[in-house]
């Protein structure tokens, strides 16, 4: 078995009126830096998030939401928060924002396998009971 290490994650929050303060989970990232992990699931149930928030541009989440993964994967087609290193893109990704999509604070723990650890916490922290 391998040794557990250190991880932080962070769930991506939606926020369709910022000044309500409601949220639906809708991702996680999980950063592990001795394993040189950075990696993001998301999923947008669009009943949900219509039932939520009737007006939601989903299409527009999602954009938002696939440059958050390319920015964890540190594409060039990230721009210049792309080019960052792992530890840099995960704190510029975990800040404190006031926009649509937001992050809770940064939770850490121990693993082995940070890949499974982020599916662990997709299905506990973002899926519908139905999906998870």
């Amino acid at each position: 078995m391998q040794e557990k290490k250190s991880y932080e994650y962070v769930v991506v929050r939606l926020v369709p009126v910022v000044e309500r303060e409601e949220f639906l989970n809708v991702g996680v990232i999980l950063y592990a830096p001795t394993r040189k992990f950075l990696q993001m699931k998301f999923h947008l149930d669009k009943k949900r998030l219509r039932a939520f928030y009737p007006g939601i541009d989903i299409s527009t989440v999602q954009k938002y939401l696939e440059a958050f993964q390319r920015i964890c994967r540190g594409e060039s087609s990230a721009g210049e928060i792309g080019k960052l290193t792992a530890p840099e893109r995960f704190r510029w990704l975990s800040a404190t924002r006031s926009t649509m999509l937001q992050m809770s604070k940064v939770h850490s723990g121990l693993c082995s396998d940070p890949e499974a650890k982020l599916d662990e916490l997709f299905r506990q922290l973002v899926l519908p009971p139905e999906l998870s």
